[in-house]
């Protein structure tokens, strides 16, 4: 049986959130899934309102996801000493629909 865009989705955030320490996002389209505690204090110094990874995180992400608006992703961040840019691992591209 061919699996849903809903299952993909779930299936490939849920994977990520398995070993994350937190998430946040932006407001409009920056969804972030925070892999330690290094990403979760930089977010934090930003100006990002982290939260915990907790059993509704899924949810709260579907719901972030929905009401974001059409360039909207969800990266996947971890701490790179050497380039802080190679820390950013796209989960969810923009123009992913389910």
């Amino acid at each position: 049986m061919e699996k849903t865009k809903q299952e993909s989705f779930v299936e490939i955030v849920e994977t990520a959130l398995s070993s994350a320490s937190g998430i946040t996002w932006d407001g409009c389209h920056k969804i972030y899934i925070l892999m330690d505690d290094e990403q979760v204090a930089y977010q934090k110094l930003e100006g990002y309102k982290t939260l915990p990874i907790t059993g509704g995180s899924l949810e709260l992400l579907q719901s972030w996801w929905d009401e974001s608006c059409g360039l909207r992703f969800i990266n996947a961040v971890s701490t790179n000493e050497e380039d802080p840019n190679a820390g950013y691992d796209p989960i969810i591209e923009q123009g992913f629909q389910y």
